[in-house]
């Protein structure tokens, strides 16, 4: 069925036109106009997808009425046409192309006009060839400047047209009239009718009166009272927080622990913390600001490390609740060209195995943004997990990366010489076996070693008034006999010195126990003692073992130091092999003289070096008769002293290696005359990660530039040490005109000389993770152990740096306020 020709269609032209205020029985009288069409027609309602759906024969058109966007040509004149023709309206017309949709164009214009006057429509259509969607809006939009401010001077709410009146509320901020239209003639009613208009709290009389008082009294005003107490308890948190700080800075520097056995209010030891500090003593609290100091600590050691190359030095043992644990240290140059070893973590891991320990550092070197890739030296102990050739932690860093070369730690290499040496030899193995049962005779009780100390403190005194001995600060102390230990054999060396020099008191202990003991074993004991000690054999090896330990114990503390440098090492090495070849040669003499004054000092026999004695340990027809000066000077001096020679040049075999001998000639003693440039250059190319082909050429005369330079400026005369050399470089700038001289050097030092830095961790966990305190967890112990050792650099943080991190870790109820408010006037 076609519509009627358009001289027979209504007029609804004029009706588009029309104001959007209409009735809507004018809506209903439009819509009577389509019943003819009621059986082309079928309204229904999709609710799923909110819309209103017509379908006219073939011809389906969905009207959102959800969306705010509808056909635009909803105010053209006229209604549409014809097929095939443009309906004569905007530039966005929509060209019609059946005859039905002249009914549902005309349907949308009923609908949007009449019936939703306030919404916002979407149109489209599933015929291809109505592409564009046109908007359908109500006729009557806000005008701001309708709106006035004054509420005296604005219309009324009811003023505004309806579909607009939500808007009006909106930006107007109309609730209620602010003046009274009408008036008032009830007076008897009056208290009741000002109660009304005064309303309730948030009423616009009680706004308006509260917002004249705080303009009228701004200082005591609601507004600025609670800002301001904002502000008091921000300040106030930030001094609790400080505070805070400085007692936990104390205790951190100190190694205390923080909380007590009985923290109740009637206790009267309450913990260091609780009783220093009342405020914010959460134990989370406490340790998340102590991981915020251990970070700062960490990120500052992180950056001083910078680009440079470093060195790995690794340890594991047990802490006092027997879990294992990783001591990892690093060590770098910084900026100024001082040798930098750092404390970076202790990891907590489940075995000692090479895999598990290279997992550990691969994630902690993840965690701080260490690259391995830099990483130019490692220092372990001789454990087999550490230098294994094959399975090694040593052997997996190289796998990755094989400029990392390994070096043993000299100070355990040397101590290793002494053991193998104490142990092996018959002589000297017994001899410290008998050291060892002199001390624990003499300090088994308290009594003994109160009786040995007032014995020594009486010869002492009688000495000083004989003028025997001199006396002034630090001399003559009270002393007593120091139990060796197993693993540190520098502690022989001073229980061997304390033993000659309270040679008569300790003899006198032992026959006042021989004499007085209720225990006939432990006279027994103590007679055999007596005699040991007063055997010439017993005091040659006495003064042998003394010489011996007292040459490598200097060496000993030299390489434990942290800035020591392995050019340096290496030189005090060689120089320790030369004594030792030295008192080979020429040593007897001295130390028979030695024994011999001793002997006469105490009243020791001493045997006729000429006269013949029989070698003990073998039966008596075995034994073999030879003199008392091959005994004493082949059989025991030459074979410990050749003993200690052969071990040294069989421990340090890294000295001997390609890379440590062209680092050796680095040392600038002598005016820096064992700088050899062929070496030097031969060094550059072990490491082709950090020194190009170019470099290599380059270097060589730039090698010997550097040498003529520093010959001739004075600012290096004197110099003995690479470590203060490389200072000095960095002092005079001379870092920058010879980079690739000052690289190298730079290398040179961060290689490890001894994980002595290592040991001394152990040592401070100990102190920390005592055995009170042996539930500590592993991040609060590494945090408070980082602290701890990292005091220098912990000292130059300041608070505020920890408090923004402390505030930065999670979300906390109070923020930070800053160090000062800007003044308000």
């Amino acid at each position: 069925m076609n519509p009627t020709p358009t001289s027979q269609q209504p007029n609804v032209h004029g009706n588009m036109e029309e104001d959007g205020n209409q009735e809507r029985t004018e809506g209903q009288r439009w819509v009577s106009l389509l019943g003819s069409f009621s059986s082309m027609m079928k309204i229904s309602e999709d609710k799923e997808s909110k819309s209103i759906v017509l379908n006219v024969d073939s011809v389906v058109c969905r009207s959102i009425v959800a969306s705010p966007t509808s056909l635009s040509a909803a105010r053209g004149p006229g209604p549409p046409v014809h097929r095939g023709v443009a309906h004569p309206l905007q530039q966005d017309s929509v060209h019609f192309v059946r005859d039905q949709k002249v009914i549902i164009w005309l349907f949308q214009q009923i609908m949007e006009r009449f019936f939703k006057p306030k919404r916002f429509r979407e149109g489209s259509s599933n015929d291809p060839n109505i592409n564009k969607v046109v908007e359908i809006q109500s006729h009557v939009e806000l005008d701001l400047n309708d709106i006035v401010s004054d509420p005296g001077l604005r219309k009324s709410i009811e003023e505004f047209d309806i579909s607009i009146r939500d808007q009006v509320r909106e930006r107007g901020r109309y609730k209620e009239d602010a003046f009274v239209k009408n008036g008032f003639i009830n007076w008897k009613n009056a208290l009741e009718r000002f109660n009304l208009h005064n309303g309730a709290v948030d009423s616009c009389h009680n706004h308006a009166r509260v917002q004249v008082e705080s303009f009228q009294d701004q200082r005591h005003s609601v507004s600025n009272i609670l800002r301001a107490h904002g502000r008091d308890i921000e300040v106030s948190y930030r001094i609790r927080l400080t505070a805070m700080l400085d007692v936990r800075r104390f205790l951190l520097k100190q190694g205390l622990s923080f909380r007590g056995h009985d923290e109740s209010s009637n206790s009267l030891n309450r913990g260091n913390f609780l009783d220093g500090n009342n405020q914010m003593i959460s134990p989370a609290i406490q340790k998340d600001l102590t991981r915020a100091c251990a970070s700062e600590i960490t990120l500052s050691i992180i950056e001083d490390i910078g680009n440079n190359v470093f060195s790995l030095m690794v340890d594991e043992s047990r802490d006092i609740s027997v879990k294992e644990q990783m001591r990892v240290v690093l060590r770098y140059v910084n900026k100024r060209g001082q040798v930098i070893e750092r404390f970076l973590a202790i990891v907590h891991v489940s075995d000692t195995s090479s895999r598990s320990l290279k997992d550990a550092i691969d994630a902690l070197f993840a965690k701080h943004g260490l690259s391995l890739s830099r990483l130019r030296g490692q220092g372990y102990d001789g454990a087999s997990n550490m230098r294994g050739e094959f399975n090694g932690l040593k052997s997996l860093i190289l796998q990755e990366n094989p400029y990392a070369s390994y070096i043993h730690c000299f100070s355990h290499q040397l101590q290793l010489v002494i053991i193998v040496v104490a142990k092996s030899n018959l002589n000297a193995s017994e001899f410290f076996n008998y050291v060892t049962m002199i001390v624990n005779t003499t300090g088994a009780s308290c009594k003994r070693r109160d009786q040995l100390r007032q014995i020594e403190h009486n010869r002492i005194v009688v000495m000083l008034e004989g003028g025997d001995i001199s006396t002034c600060s630090g001399k003559n102390q009270e002393t007593n006999l120091v139990r060796p230990g197993d693993t540190r054999w520098g502690s022989h060396y001073l229980t061997l010195g304390r033993l000659l020099s309270m040679w008569p008191s300790v003899i006198q202990v032992l026959e006042n126990i021989c004499d007085d003991s209720s225990s006939f074993d432990s006279r027994g004991f103590a007679k055999s003692l007596i005699q040991k000690m007063e055997n010439y054999e017993f005091v040659f090896m006495l003064h042998l073992m003394k010489m011996i330990l007292g040459m490598t114990n200097e060496l000993s503390l030299v390489l434990q130091q942290k800035d020591q440098n392995i050019v340096q090492a290496i030189s005090l090495i060689e120089s320790v092999k030369d004594q030792f070849q030295i008192f080979r040669e020429d040593g007897w003499h001295t130390i028979i003289d030695k024994v011999n004054t001793f002997c006469e000092l105490n009243e020791i026999p001493v045997p006729e070096m000429k006269d013949n004695c029989m070698i003990g340990g073998r039966s008596r027809r075995r034994r073999q008769v030879i003199t008392n000066l091959h005994y004493y000077r082949v059989e025991i001096f030459y074979q410990v002293v050749d003993s200690v020679i052969q071990e040294m040049n069989t421990r340090f075999l890294e000295v001997g290696t390609e890379l440590l001998s062209c680092i050796a000639c680095l040392h600038p003693r002598n005016s820096f005359s064992e700088f050899n440039v062929q070496k030097l250059v031969r060094l550059c190319d072990l490491y082709p990660e950090d020194f190009s082909t170019n470099d290599c050429i380059v270097i060589e005369q730039q090698f010997q530039n550097f040498i003529h330079n520093i010959q001739q400026d004075p600012n290096f005369f004197g110099i003995e040490d690479l470590g203060s050399f490389a200072q000095k470089i960095v002092e005079t700038q001379k870092n920058q005109a010879y980079p690739l001289v000052y690289r190298l050097i730079e290398m040179t030092l961060a290689l490890p000389v001894a994980t002595a830095s290592v040991e001394r961790v152990f040592s401070a966990m100990k102190t920390i993770k005592t055995d009170l305190r042996n539930r500590m967890g592993d991040e609060w112990m590494n945090d408070s152990l980082v602290v701890y050792i990292e005091k220098d650099i912990f000292s130059t943080i300041e608070n505020e740096q920890i408090l923004q991190r402390f505030q930065k870790m999670k979300s906390r109820r109070m923020q930070l306020p800053p160090l000062s408010y800007p003044t308000i006037t």
